[in-house]
């Protein structure tokens, strides 16, 4: 049994450590920690860690681990970690370099030893949503009940215990940016216990969770937000490493990076990011808060060209700044939103951004300006606005003074009488805001009054102080009701804050993490959302439902999550973009049988703009199989109205009847006519599972549309029903 934890590390690492900074050359520094290990090695009694309890569960494994059975012969590296924490997310690309280096053939194992801070973080789905979200290759087992963190008395995240062997602990690091002493001690004590002959090049068997997951449009979209003109969306599709601009129908307008994560400027094919979050658009032009890159990219739509204009692609620990944006070090931004300084003369000369990985708010200066209680300012200077970089919940009237805890999201109310940003403090559980006349940093919901207080989170409506929250993630501002939406990610819930009375309430979700569509917002389900955002017109929010791989809508008129917005990839989908062309396309869409039957649906009044949905659900006769291998297909035509085609997505594939086929469709923003016919139409081949008969049946769904001056709200659902009858 370990004596005394890691304190009994404690005395003879620390001379080591003090030895170590006195070394000059790296042979003197392997020296000093091969006698460190002569010396513990020859110890009466090993430190030891107690083995892992079998009831545990286990990621990226065949089965359960036993530290001492299947990792004896084995030098260790056990990683106390929380997926929510920024500290231990920077730690990664280390053990990443780490285990590129030595293999298990080598003696090496990692291990994450995951002992949560939330109560959500226990749940094994949530951490296997981490684990491939964060690329997590080596086994990690769920401590939930940190019995490994007390045996050993851990007292931080994160803390590395490199163990020999035996399951003798060596050494312990505490906290991140101990790469060199890391890779220092990993690589000594490897060739101390192979010249001994105690290391064994067994395998252990690994079996990665990601392997078994089906593909997605979407991986983990963290942030989500709308241009100006409301039309189209931006999507941080974080898994994928990539930035997608959509139609508000989910049609790609743009791809930009991904699918692997890198770091190049260029044209859209070639640039590479990594784990984007926070966006930000204003006409062409996009700002991205590459995270896992410690860099602010440029994207613009019109040159279709990607540059970085803020970080050196190193994690920084500078938590003052002032240097231009290129030359600036930054760390993990989270989020970015456009403001105005206080003295510019243009609109949006401020990108604010949310640096989670120094827990302060910085300011890139798009113009030449002025910071509230700060001087002039040069165009492209990158500063510390509010912080002082230690992770607290402290409120101050002077904002360098101020804490934050990992803050993540952003968002900016200019009018009066708020003139503030509002702050999704995720470790304190706050949404704190800052004025923009004076900088001055104050709370508004969750958390509690002692500053040094991280755990202080719950889920409780309320007002100010009273009310709890846990890791949110996001903050939009509703312009038109004066009203703050947040996305409280660990609650899985997305909450509505009144700033005016601090009041904060459950909107939609109901604290379960799993995925219900269509239906009201008590019933809707989430699972960590992380952004979202809402249109100027205060119809529709879009939420960034990060571990459904999914942007749900929602109705705030009509208090209906309506859908999952289908990111339909220009492959699947023909888009014509000008006449000729569309002319051509109608010419090739195919032609259903004669005995195909046509449904008359009811008038529909819609209005210009608006987005409606057709459910497809067709039923095959008993005893039939869709033919796979066939061109099953939806199409859709306005023979006397072929000015409603344009742009749109005019057919794509049907590849399973057992679940709804979502088809989308926008009117355009300039309609021709007040009445129009659009045609649905279904071409299915199938077989009957008897005998080798295979046929051709078809579907036409005729929608009649009244086309208003006057807002019919932002979404309709038009379902498309039909079963397919026995010859």
């Amino acid at each position: 049994m370990a004596v005394g934890g890691l304190a009994g590390l404690l005395p003879a690492q620390t001379q080591l450590e003090y030895a170590l900074l006195d070394a000059d050359t790296p042979q003197e520094k392997e020296n000093l920690v091969y006698q460190y290990l002569k010396k513990m090695d020859s110890r009466e009694r090993d430190l030891t860690v107690p083995e892992l309890g079998g009831d545990l569960q286990w990621l990226n494994t065949e089965g359960p681990i036993s530290l001492h059975k299947d990792l004896c012969g084995k030098v260790v590296v056990l990683d106390f970690f929380t997926y929510c924490c920024i500290n231990c997310l920077h730690l990664l690309p280390d053990l990443h370099a780490l285990e590129h280096q030595y293999s298990d053939k080598d003696g090496l194992i990692i291990v994450g030893v995951h002992s949560a801070k939330f109560p959500n973080e226990k749940v094994l789905d949530n951490i296997k949503s981490a684990i491939l979200r964060y690329n997590i290759v080596h086994p990690v087992v769920n401590d939930a009940d940190a019995t490994l963190w007390h045996e050993l008395e851990v007292s931080c995240w994160p803390t590395l215990v490199i163990l020999g062997p035996r399951g003798n602990m060596l050494f312990s690091l505490v906290g991140e940016g101990h790469r060199e002493k890391l890779f220092l001690f990993t690589s000594i004590t490897l060739k101390f216990y192979k010249k001994r002959g105690q290391i064994k090049d067994n395998n252990i068997g690994i079996k990665l969770y990601r392997d078994s997951l089906p593909p997605s449009p979407l991986l983990f979209p963290g942030k989500v937000t709308l241009d100006n003109s409301g039309e189209r969306l931006v999507i941080a599709d974080t898994g994928h490493h990539r930035i997608l601009v959509t139609r508000k129908n989910g049609e790609i307008l743009h791809i930009i990076g991904g699918p692997n994560s890198g770091r190049r400027d260029g044209r859209f094919s070639e640039a590479a990011f990594n784990s984007p979050q926070g966006i930000a658009i204003k006409n062409n032009v996009i700002y991205v808060a590459d995270t896992e890159n410690h860099l602010i990219r440029k994207i613009d739509l019109e040159l279709e060209m990607v540059t970085t204009v803020a970080g050196i692609g190193i994690q920084g620990v500078d938590k003052e700044g002032g240097a231009q944006g290129e030359e600036q070090p930054i760390s993990s931004p989270w989020d970015v939103v456009f403001g105005n300084s206080i003295s510019g003369t243009q609109e949006d000369d401020v990108l604010w951004i949310a640096m989670a990985g120094t827990h302060q708010i910085w300011a890139l200066m798009l113009e030449g300006g002025k910071l509230p209680k700060g001087s002039d300012l040069k165009k492209g200077v990158c500063l510390r606005f509010a912080g002082s970089g230690n992770e607290e919940n402290r409120n101050n009237a002077y904002p360098h003074k101020a804490g934050f805890a990992q803050p993540s999201g952003l968002s900016l109310a200019s009018e009066e009488p708020w003139n503030c940003l509002f702050v999704a403090d995720s470790e304190s559980s706050t949404v704190r805001t800052i004025s923009l006349k004076d900088g001055a940093v104050k709370h508004l919901v969750g958390g509690e009054r002692d500053p040094l207080n991280l755990f202080a989170f719950g889920d409780v409506d309320g007002a100010g102080i009273n009310a709890k929250l846990q890791h949110p993630l996001g903050v939009t501002w509703d312009k038109k009701r004066k009203l703050l939406y947040v996305a409280d990610s660990y609650n899985h819930k997305i909450k509505v804050v009144d700033p005016k009375m601090k009041n904060c309430a459950t909107l939609a979700g109901t604290g379960e993490a799993s995925n219900v569509i269509g239906s009201s917002f008590t019933q809707s389900t989430f699972n960590e959302p992380g952004g979202l955002c809402v249109e100027e017109n205060g119809c529709l929010m879009y939420v960034a439902d990060t571990n459904n791989h999914q942007i749900k809508v929602l109705d705030l008129e009509t208090k209906i999550l309506s859908m999952a917005l289908p990111i339909l990839i220009p492959e699947a989908c023909d888009v014509p973009d000008n006449l000729p062309l569309q002319k051509d396309k109608i010419k090739n869409l195919p032609k259903l049988p004669k005995s195909a039957p046509n449904i008359e649906l009811p008038s529909l009044t819609v209005a210009p703009g608006q987005t409606i949905q057709f459910l497809l659900k067709l039923t095959l006769p008993p005893d039939s199989k869709l033919n796979e291998e066939a061109p099953n297909s939806w199409f859709i035509t306005a023979e006397d109205n072929t000015w409603l085609l344009q742009g749109q997505c005019l057919s794509g594939e049907i590849k399973d009847v057992s679940s709804q086929t979502v088809i989308p469709f926008q009117l355009p923003m300039s309609c021709l006519s007040a009445e129009a016919i659009l045609a649905i139409k279904a071409c299915l081949y199938y077989c009957s599972k008897g005998s080798s008969a295979c046929m051709m049946k078809g579907i036409s769904f005729s929608q009649p549309l009244q086309i208003a001056s006057t807002n019919q709200g932002s979404l309709t659902q038009v379902e498309l029903i039909h079963k397919f009858l026995t010859n």
